[in-house]
C-alpha cells in the first residue's frame, strides 16, 4: 500500500518511542474510566495525553507537527501501555485500555502496529485488551486508508471505536463507511438529555442503528445522575464522565 505522506517512512519500534528527545517534547498519560453501569466495574480506561508539568491535552497536541506526528502517535501507544501495565490495569477483569490514534499518522497499519505489539509483549499487557479510538472530527482524505487500518486492527484482535460521535462533520456517513465495534456518543448529544426530547429522539435513533449493527454504545461526558438515569432507561450500559471520575495522571480513578 502506498503512503500518502511526503516524508520517508521508517517504522518505529517500542524502544524508539521511549526516548523523548527523539520526539522533541515529553508527555505523560491521565486515565479516565468507562464504567459498566450494571456491575459498577470499569469496562475500560481511556488514556489521555498530559504534559509532564501539568499541562493539558491542548498543550501537548500543539507540539505535534507533520514532522513528528507519526512518532507521537507511536509514542502515545507505548506510553499508555507502559503506564497501564505499571498501574495493574491488566489485572482488572476484562478491562480494556483505550488509546486514541491519529489515522493521518498511520502509514501502513500492518507495519505501524509493530511498536504496539512490542510494547504489549514487553510490559506483559494482553494485546486483546487494547481498544483504539478515532475521533469523528478527524478529517481523513483517504477513506480506504482508514478502512485498511480498521480491518488490520480487528485482524490483530484489537477493539475499534469511533470517538466523539455526534460532534464532527461526518456523522452517519462515517458510520456507514466504517463499522467499529464501539461507538462513543459525544457530550453534545448527552448533555442535559434528561430534559431534552430532541436529543432523546436522536440518541434513540443511534441506539437502534447500533443494535442492528451489533455495536456497543458508550455515553461520554456524563456529569449528572439525571443524564445517567435517562440514558440507562434508553438502554445504554457503558458510561464515561465526571459523574464517575475525572481523568487522573498516572492513576486509575473510579468512584463507587
Amino acid at each position: 500500500m502506498g503512503t500518502q505522506f511526503s516524508t520517508p517512512f521508517h517504522a518505529v519500534g517500542c524502544s524508539d518511542c521511549k526516548v523523548p528527545g527523539l520526539l522533541g517534547f515529553d508527555f505523560t498519560m491521565a486515565f479516565q474510566p468507562i464504567v459498566d453501569i450494571e456491575t459498577g466495574l470499569p469496562y475500560a480506561y481511556e488514556a489521555l495525553v498530559r504534559g509532564t508539568g501539568g499541562e493539558g491535552a491542548g498543550w501537548v497536541l500543539a507540539q505535534v507537527t507533520d514532522a513528528n506526528r507519526y512518532r507521537f502517535d507511536q509514542a502515545c501507544r507505548v506510553k499508555a501501555i507502559e503506564l497501564a501495565a505499571h498501574l495493574g490495569l491488566h489485572q482488572l477483569p476484562d478491562c480494556k485500555l483505550s488509546i486514541n490514534f491519529l489515522p493521518n499518522a498511520v502509514y501502513r497499519p500492518e507495519t505501524c502496529i509493530r511498536a504496539t505489539l512490542e510494547a504489549s509483549q514487553r510490559f506483559a499487557f494482553p494485546a486483546d485488551r487494547l481498544m483504539f479510538e478515532v475521533t469523528e472530527g478527524e478529517r481523513v482524505s483517504d477513506t480506504q486508508h482508514l478502512k485498511n487500518i480498521f480491518a488490520e486492527y480487528r485482524r490483530q484482535g484489537f477493539t475499534t471505536a469511533i470517538d466523539d460521535f455526534g460532534s464532527g462533520y461526518s456523522g452517519l456517513n462515517l458510520l456507514a463507511t466504517f463499522q467499529p465495534q464501539v461507538l462513543k456518543l459525544d457530550m453534545e448529544l448527552t448533555r442535559n438529555i434528561d430534559a431534552d426530547p430532541i436529543r432523546q429522539a436522536i440518541v434513540s435513533g443511534v441506539l437502534l442503528v447500533a443494535e442492528r449493527l451489533a455495536i456497543t454504545i458508550i455515553a461520554e461526558g456524563i456529569e449528572t445522575q439525571a443524564e445517567c438515569d435517562m440514558l440507562r432507561s434508553m438502554g445504554v450500559r457503558y458510561f464515561q464522565g465526571y459523574l464517575f471520575a475525572r481523568p487522573a495522571v498516572a492513576a486509575l480513578p473510579l468512584r463507587p
